[in-house]
């Protein structure tokens, strides 16, 4: 299956920003990207990539991890 380049309008639609965010994330290679002549595009892949590497898991619950006080 082939996959999807977005622009940078739609990763920042995608992603709730504004365009200056993925552009920011272009600029220090923080995403891959491809440029085609002068157009960039992300792809869908690596968005994906992206936001996995940065989702943060809940601990649990807390209130079974505090002790209490003698």
């Amino acid at each position: 299956m082939a996959d999807r380049y977005l622009t940078v309008a739609q990763v920042a639609e995608l992603l709730g920003t504004t365009e200056r965010f993925p552009r920011r994330l272009i600029a220090e290679r923080r995403i891959v990207f491809v440029k085609v002549g002068r157009h960039v595009r992300i792809p869908e892949s690596a968005l994906d990539a992206f936001i996995d590497a940065n989702t943060v898991q809940p601990i649990g619950d807390r209130r079974s991890s505090l002790r209490r006080a003698a």
